[in-house]
């Protein structure tokens, strides 16, 4: 159990490690670039009248491999980015590589803003369609 925690408190630590740490810059280009396609996929979305991309992925088990897929190809390049540039903040401060942790930061800064963004756009811009 103390393992667990442990990558827990290293990910936060790393997540939290302030403005002036190597590699900050990360915390802004990632997010953004995962911002960027969420924006045109939801954009996409509120065209064709599609429900929340959020919404869609938890509850219509019919389409969850498809909007996997899309996502992926969204996503994935800036997901792998955020894991190299997350590896390589690791071996700079602490001389070692955690892959679990780089996975997780990835997904802080890649995957979550991605899945929010995209269905915040569905939903303002469906709302500006309709009217």
């Amino acid at each position: 159990m103390d393992l667990i925690v442990d990558a827990f408190v290293r990910t936060w630590t790393d997540i939290t490690s302030g403005r002036h740490a190597p590699l900050s810059f990360r915390f802004v280009v990632q997010p953004l670039m995962a911002a960027f396609f969420a924006f045109r996929a939801g954009r996409q979305d509120a065209r064709e009248g599609r429900p929340l991309y959020f919404w869609a992925l938890a509850t219509d088990s019919t389409q969850r491999r498809t909007l996997l897929k899309e996502a992926w190809r969204h996503v994935g390049k800036v997901f792998l980015l955020a894991i190299v540039i997350d590896a390589a903040y690791q071996f700079i401060v602490q001389r070692w590589v955690y892959p679990g942790e780089a996975i997780m930061v990835a997904a802080v800064l890649a995957v979550l803003p991605y899945l929010v963004v995209r269905s915040l756009i569905n939903h303002v811009l469906r709302w500006k369609f309709r009217k």
